[in-house]
């Protein structure tokens, strides 16, 4: 039986001064912002061909993704902790305006430089956006019905997945490749329009203090050099190469300097309170855990999709819907259900279970290759995974008090995106041991098709593995009873 977790005093939900429909509106609107971010990590790779035609240096084409990536994973905590002191409006506000200032300077670039800046300043944007949305929900919403919203954030991920590339490509082959940076600026202007006079009510929770500048540099810089590091790692130099260790050293380093400072001084970047948390411990682990599952599979499923089921690169584009669409299926249902369930943990618990049986299953079929085998175990999966998103966000911010649901918020998005990055370099590690490629636009070349379906079946194993763990964390998670306007009428244990 789990131990009961103490309240804090001042962690009770007090709904804003607004309107269902002014609630509606922030909510549109910050989805809105959210998808423009989301967008912009899948509407570029279509276009980068067409991108390295007309820039030349092709060889920096990568850094165009990556840049981007690196800085919205980094500065996520950040705005987390600003939006606590300075309010949600001027926070959000600003993230729109510095991607839609990353996005005219991409439209506008002349060389490789250039974008990659510009790409770059988008991302500081971006970051504060992903985190935003969730807790400018959190502000809106009572615990007991937040995980509802969740499966629109999933949805959200979802459109962008699928439209990023059918866009990106649309733009690139028929129109303009400035286009695909341009088309945000329209869209950004119209969500500050929709959140100008609604999130004017929403009140700053912390009282008025300094943002901790040491803090942010370190955990900015600490994350870049780390991500730097992953992302060199098996492509551009290998593993045990001296450039790719020093970066691990350092980061390292400015690691455990930042640990030094946040214990030392009296008003962190990230609240004590907060990292002591055992829900928020917990549940941003498994959250961690999840998404490099979920973004592994995503990068090599297509490989072996063209390797052994002699899929073309579209086509195993198109049968990867059935990983987005059951993750959408599975969040939905898990937020549906949050609201009639007492145990709610145990929504995520099942669904990892799941994805375990589904992976295990998947890694042990390799072998066998069968489309409809391997979209009704993939789908599966992603219901599985999807079940865990909802939970882990409902459980960080019902856990911490309002002045920290920023932070909260900020702590869990910088963990999922960090998840994401280590979890390509993870499986990256077990798929260059096998010759394998280390993206989807090398399942083609004579290496890739000389490959052995093991190590696939290795891969597909090892994310059943760290699913359980997942599992565990999520199993280990106190249950902290979820603060509502009302108790459902009839409720499930």
């Amino acid at each position: 039986m789990d131990k009961p977790f103490r309240v804090p005093n001042d962690a009770g939900f007090k709904a804003p001064p607004i309107s269902e429909r002014e609630k509606n509106a922030i909510i549109g609107g910050v989805l809105l912002s959210m998808l423009l971010a989301a967008l912009d990590q899948a509407i570029v790779a279509p276009a980068l061909p067409t991108i390295g035609g007309a820039l030349g240096h092709a060889e920096y084409l990568p850094w165009i993704v990556t840049s981007y990536l690196l800085t919205a994973t980094a500065v996520a905590p950040l705005y987390g902790k600003i939006s606590d002191i300075y309010g949600r409006r001027p926070t959000i506000y600003a993230a729109i305006l510095i991607f839609l200032a990353g996005s005219v300077v991409s439209a506008l670039s002349v060389n490789m430089s250039m974008l990659i800046a510009g790409r770059a300043i988008q991302g500081v944007g971006g970051g504060g956006l992903f985190a935003l949305t969730q807790t400018v929900i959190g502000d809106l919403v009572p615990p007991r019905e937040r995980a509802s919203y969740a499966a629109w954030i999933s949805g959200t991920w979802a459109v962008a997945s699928v439209a990023g590339p059918l866009l990106g490509g649309y733009f690139a082959g028929h129109l303009d490749w400035s286009l695909i940076f341009w088309i945000n600026l329209p869209l950004g202007v119209f969500a500050m329009m929709i959140l100008n006079n609604p999130l004017k009510k929403l009140t700053v929770a912390a009282r008025r203090r300094k943002v901790d500048a040491p803090g942010a540099f370190l955990l900015v810089t600490a994350t870049a050099v780390l991500l730097l590091a992953l992302n060199w790692g098996g492509s551009t130099y290998p593993w045990l190469s001296t450039p790719v260790l020093g970066l691990i050293v350092f980061s390292l380093v400015l690691w455990t300097v930042l640990s030094w400072w946040l214990l030392r001084i009296a008003e962190p970047l990230i609240s004590l309170e907060v990292l002591v948390n055992p829900v928020v411990r917990t549940a941003t682990i498994a959250l961690f855990i999840v998404q490099a599952v979920s973004i592994g599979l995503s990068v090599y499923l297509p490989i072996y999709m063209q390797l052994f089921l002699h899929l073309s690169v579209a086509d195993s584009g198109t049968a990867l819907l059935g990983l987005m669409m059951g993750t959408v299926v599975g969040a939905m249902g898990s937020g549906q259900l949050v609201a009639h369930v007492t145990h709610y943990k145990r929504i995520a618990l099942i669904g990892l279970l799941l994805c375990t049986a589904c992976l295990v299953a998947l890694g042990l079929s390799v072998h066998r290759p069968s489309l409809l085998v391997l979209e009704i175990l993939t789908t599966g999966a992603g219901v599985g995974l999807g079940t865990s998103f909802p939970i882990s966000t409902v459980s960080v911010q019902n856990a911490v008090d309002r002045a920290h649901l920023g932070v909260a918020t900020g702590l869990m998005t910088f963990m999922r995106s960090l998840g994401g990055a280590i979890g390509v370099a993870a499986f990256g590690a077990i798929a260059l041991g096998y010759g394998l490629p280390l993206g989807r636009e090398g399942a083609a070349t004579a290496a890739a098709a000389a490959a052995s379906p093991t190590a696939f079946g290795i891969i597909f194993l090892g994310g059943a593995g760290c699913i359980f763990v997942s599992f565990l964390f999520f199993a280990l998670m106190p249950e902290k009873p979820l603060q509502g306007a009302a108790e459902p009428a009839a409720t499930v244990e």
